[in-house]
């Protein structure tokens, strides 16, 4: 008997071996259920709750830009690393969060290049993906960005989790997303953190998966 319950799984192995019998992956058949993919976005890190909000959205299947501030990736490289090793990709979010619009060319230069810095020093690579704070910008810091090979990514739903919005809100606002939209939220708040596995439910109900933001287009597309 023990042996007659193993034939299938022998039979389906020979038959995997000789090409004739695909065996999906878990990752294939996720990625077969997308309709459409969005980008999750996490600004201010690394800080006391990266670890937490990484362990949350690797639990539930989602991979997010993490748009880091390059003092605390300074501080913090092996966060940072624990980022890129959770799957995550890393943007850049200015050195110390200044009104970039206000401040002068030079120092614009100085935010954006000592953030590359520090975060290809702390084990993120160089970002391709810079976001402004604030969401202010201007031509100015758009050329500086360019400079140093920077598409600047706004968002599409800013999920208020910034603003003490609830963990129903920052839920309902991931809900808003269509395909290749991107969602603005934060590193720190514990309600973005009770909401992820929320929102992996929310996205998945959508047929919408977490995807990347592509340096090209600035729209959430499939993980290259």
């Amino acid at each position: 008997m023990r042996t007659r319950a193993h034939l299938p799984l022998l039979a389906a192995a020979a038959l995997a071996a000789a090409g004739t019998l695909t065996v999906p992956t878990a990752a294939s058949a996720r990625a077969a259920a997308c309709t459409g993919y969005v980008g999750l976005t996490f600004d201010d890190g690394p800080g006391s709750g990266t670890t937490a909000l990484l362990n949350s959205l690797t639990q539930n299947g989602l991979r997010a830009t993490m748009f880091n501030q390059g003092q605390y990736a300074a501080a913090s490289p092996a966060l940072v690393r624990a980022q890129v090793s959770a799957g995550m990709w890393v943007g850049n979010h200015s050195y110390t969060h200044p009104h970039l619009t206000q401040q002068s060319q030079a120092t614009i230069d100085s935010e954006i290049s000592r953030t590359q810095q520090a975060i290809a020093n702390a084990g993120g690579g160089t970002p391709r993906l810079f976001r402004p704070p604030y969401g202010e910008t201007n031509a100015t810091v758009r050329a500086v960005a360019a400079r140093y090979g920077l598409t600047e990514i706004i968002w599409n739903v800013d999920s208020q989790d910034w603003n003490n919005a609830s963990t129903d809100a920052i839920v309902a606002a991931a809900g808003r997303l269509t395909n290749g939209q991107v969602i603005l939220m934060h590193d720190w708040p514990a309600n973005t953190r009770a909401a992820i596995p929320r929102i992996a439910r929310t996205l998945a109900a959508k047929g919408l998966c977490a995807g990347m933001i592509s340096p090209t287009t600035g729209r959430a597309v499939a993980p290259g």
